[in-house]
């Protein structure tokens, strides 16, 4: 299984992003990623980590179709240079009209990019388009039990097409320390408020903040990663600090770190 690390881009500067991708490349990490959250442009964040490193795949996580076009997103991956080779592309979309917007944007990206298309997906029908039409697929806020639920939609979703399933990614937000905790309690809140975030909570029975992590020890993050080995194909470690340092994403970067069997230094996914 392989491990990604990935940064709120809307709190963090320039300077986060390089020495966080530097060191999750350093560190054996086999994906990097940013998000894009209201109006941060997660393309253009991501570009600091693509000038500094070599190795790492580079993510985005997720752009939101209903809110930006595919064209937009082409024209922003060239003039910031991103290496298609290494890009994992995520989009995603708001209902109504979600599955539509999907087909139709992953159709467009494919034509403009030749950059890997990563699929946001909760529910069952959105995960079997995304088996149907994705290199890869993003679950979050999700359980490990109803990753794997999840999975087994992506799975029929590919196999009705006839394609290998593609690679499946989860967002792992892992918190350290009273503050960080407390940040976490306050996004899980925001996220319950989301209409299809809040489905997907009542779904699988369990409150946002269960489907994180957080503790005070550094030495209790391993063994909580440990929970989604065999789950998914690759855990991303969404960052969850006090303040947005260098500093302190680099301590989650050390507690989080892949053991050497699980350090893959920018092998790529399958999918």
């Amino acid at each position: 299984m392989g491990y990604g690390f990935a940064v709120f881009s809307a709190a963090i500067g320039p300077e986060v992003i390089r020495a966080s991708a530097l060191e999750a490349e350093r560190r054996g990490y086999g994906s990097f990623w940013v998000n894009h959250p209201g109006e941060t442009d997660g393309v253009a964040a991501l570009a600091p980590a693509a000038r500094e490193t070599r190795r790492i795949d580079l993510g985005i996580g997720v752009i939101p179709l209903h809110t930006r076009g595919p064209d937009s997103i082409v024209q922003g991956v060239r003039a910031n240079a991103l290496p298609l080779d290494r890009l994992l592309l995520g989009v995603g979309s708001a209902n109504p009209g979600a599955l539509a917007r999907m087909r139709g944007g992953i159709a467009a990206l494919r034509s403009g990019l030749k950059a890997r298309i990563v699929a946001a997906a909760l529910g069952p029908q959105m995960c079997r388009l995304a088996g149907e039409l994705a290199e890869g697929v993003l679950f979050n806020w999700v359980t490990p039990a109803h990753a794997r639920q999840s999975a087994e939609w992506v799975r029929a979703g590919a196999a009705a097409a006839g394609r290998t399933p593609p690679t499946l990614m989860a967002y792992v937000r892992v918190a350290l320390g009273p503050a960080a905790r407390a940040r976490l309690q306050a996004e899980a809140a925001r996220y319950a408020g989301y209409p299809a975030y809040a489905t997907n909570f009542a779904r699988m029975g369990v409150r946002p903040v269960e489907t994180a992590i957080a503790v005070e020890d550094p030495g209790a993050i391993p063994p909580a990663l440990a929970k989604w080995h065999g789950v998914v194909d690759e855990i991303v470690v969404r960052a969850i600090t006090a303040t947005e340092t260098v500093e302190e994403h680099l301590a989650l970067l050390a507690a989080a770190a892949p053991p050497p069997a699980h350090a893959v230094g920018g092998v790529r996914p399958t999918g």
